[in-house]
């Protein structure tokens, strides 16, 4: 099935992907449950410390942030589709809780933040489910007290 013959997402398919990706990354799933949810070809992730291209690069990206944070909270604020097509964009906003610990301090600090994000997702030809193509992080809002990345 060729892209052009693939159905429009609908809002629905992308906030139900939005909860599943913020969900295995609460629990750091194991690395192929992401695999579902990325576009295999043109995969660019922009994240503040490193812009990841491809899903090696993300798996990279992934195996070093879950051994950084832990106690993670994700929860989602909101899930905006902003256009429409084969290709759409979206507004992320998700509050963001992590514990981080760096040695030899004597206890972890808590980050606590609201990400915005802009989302390229795409219908998988082979899946025919919402797959990310490219996930910017646009900025981060630390909340007071907050410790900083």
């Amino acid at each position: 099935m060729t892209v052009a013959n693939l159905a429009p997402l609908t809002e629905s398919e992308i906030k139900q992907m939005a909860a599943d990706w913020y969900r295995k990354l609460d629990v750091h799933a194991p690395l192929e449950e992401f695999i579902p949810l990325l576009a295999e070809q043109g995969l660019e992730m922009r994240f503040p410390e490193v812009t990841a291209y491809g899903f090696d690069a993300f798996k990279d990206w992934y195996e070093r942030v879950i051994n950084i944070f832990f106690d993670e909270v994700h929860t989602l604020k909101e899930v905006k589709v902003t256009s429409s097509g084969n290709e759409v964009t979206v507004k992320v906003v998700v509050k963001w809780e992590a514990s981080i610990w760096n040695p030899p301090a004597p206890s972890s600090e808590r980050i606590i933040l609201d990400a915005y994000q802009t989302w390229i997702v795409e219908r998988s030809a082979k899946t025919q489910k919402p797959v990310i193509k490219t996930y910017i992080v646009d900025s981060l809002d630390y909340y007071e007290g907050s410790a900083k990345l």
